[in-house]
């Protein structure tokens, strides 16, 4: 990674849907939680779960809501209701809807995937990151990384997509994204976290300068 100093990789775990995992991967250093509100998701969660876990974890802590096409009114509300801090949107939300959303939520994310026309447009989006995906998210499937990527926007990008123990290296050494973002990757089955992945996957990430 082009860091400067001693500068270290984002993680963000995704598909929380549990406090016990919640809690492990904060205690483990994580920097950022995913709670998945998409309604195809394996990992969906309830508003009313998404609030019990949040009033235990540190404020510091990014908590983000994933999102795909809902409504920018309902978006914020279901941001303000559960505490979350964050807002991650995955669908086809245009300019101007994320921007109306950036505006109201603390922190906020644009999922691309690398043949997204939008990509070079990514700053009209007016979000804090953005998140680099397959075509098929929450799968445990990646892109192709040796095609030509954009790297413009690699100090604000978490790089997602299949990621696990087995290829967090390279991704990093590929894309010198911001962070990283895991789901299946550190998984027993899908919305269970492993713990022993857990661990391995956030050291192997802060080791990576």
């Amino acid at each position: 990674m082009t860091a400067e100093g001693d500068k270290k990789i984002s993680v963000k775990i995704c598909g929380i849907t549990t406090l016990e995992d919640a809690l492990l991967a904060t205690e483990l250093g994580c920097d950022a939680l995913g709670f998945n509100f998409v309604s195809s998701s394996k990992r969906r969660v309830t508003p009313e779960t998404v609030k019990s876990i949040i009033r235990h974890l540190p404020e510091e802590m990014m908590m983000v809501g994933i999102f795909q096409d809902l409504e920018s009114e309902k978006l914020i509300r279901l941001i303000e209701e559960t505490g979350l801090n964050a807002a991650q949107m995955h669908g086809s939300e245009s300019f101007s809807d994320c921007q109306f959303i950036a505006q109201r939520v603390p922190t906020t994310i644009k999922a691309l995937t690398p043949n997204a026309p939008e990509l070079s447009r990514f700053l009209d989006f007016g979000v804090d990151y953005l998140l680099l995906d397959s075509d098929n998210p929450g799968q445990g499937e990646s892109f192709d990384w040796s095609a030509k990527h954009d790297l413009s926007f690699s100090d604000r990008m978490f790089l997602a997509g299949g990621l696990s123990l087995e290829n967090l290296d390279e991704g990093i050494a590929t894309f010198s994204p911001f962070g990283v973002d895991v789901a299946s990757g550190v998984e027993s089955f899908p919305g269970v976290k492993d713990p022993n992945l857990l661990k391995l996957f956030i050291q192997r990430a802060k080791s990576i300068s």
